[in-house]
C-alpha cells in the first residue's frame, strides 16, 4: 500500500503489447520468442507489485492476447482498446481519472502514448512507448486538487 492511500482515486497501467512478428494481418500477429520472454518478464514484476484488484482489459488482437496471457489472470477483451484506438476511447475503457481501483490497459502505439502524453503533461502528442513497456500512473486528490502521478516506467531491458 503506497503512502497516499487515503488520497488515491484511481491507478492506470499502460502495458503496450511485447514484440511481435511482422505480418499482413494486424490482427493475427503473434509475439515472436523474444516478445514472449519481454511479457513473461514484467508480468513477473507485476505479480511482485501490482494493485490489488486490478480489471485488466486487453485488445483483441493475438499479440496482446498474448501479453495478457503471460500475466495468468483473468482478463477482459475489448474491441474499443485494438490497433486504433483514440485516446478518448482508451479514456472511455479505463474509466480514468474517476473509476475507483486500478486498470491496466494492454494494447498499441500510438494510443497508449498518446494517452500518455496527455496524462503528463495535460495534452495529446506523440509519445513512444517501447515495446513491453509498462507506464503506471495514480491520479490521487490533494488538497482538494486531483494530480497526475507517474509512479514508474518499466522495460522488459531493465528487468
Amino acid at each position: 500500500m503506497s503512502a497516499f492511500a487515503g488520497d488515491i482515486t484511481m491507478d492506470l497501467l499502460l502495458w503496450r503489447h511485447a514484440e511481435a512478428e511482422d505480418g499482413l494481418v494486424d490482427f493475427e500477429r503473434a509475439l515472436t520468442a523474444r516478445g514472449e520472454k519481454q511479457a513473461r518478464q514484467v508480468a513477473r514484476w507485476l505479480h511482485a507489485h501490482m494493485p490489488k484488484k486490478l480489471h485488466i482489459i486487453a485488445s483483441p488482437t493475438v499479440r496482446t492476447q498474448q501479453t495478457a496471457e503471460a500475466l495468468a489472470l483473468p482478463y477482459e477483451t475489448s474491441r474499443k482498446i485494438g490497433p486504433d484506438a483514440s485516446v478518448p476511447d482508451l479514456v472511455a475503457a479505463s474509466g480514468w481519472p474517476t473509476a475507483h481501483g486500478a486498470v491496466m490497459l494492454i494494447g498499441h502505439q500510438p494510443g497508449l502514448g498518446n494517452l500518455a502524453s496527455l496524462l503528463l503533461a495535460g495534452q495529446e502528442a506523440p509519445c513512444t512507448i517501447k515495446k513491453g513497456a509498462l507506464w503506471w500512473f495514480t491520479n490521487r486528490v490533494r488538497a482538494g486538487e486531483q494530480q497526475t502521478v507517474l509512479r514508474t516506467v518499466i522495460t522488459p531491458e531493465f528487468l
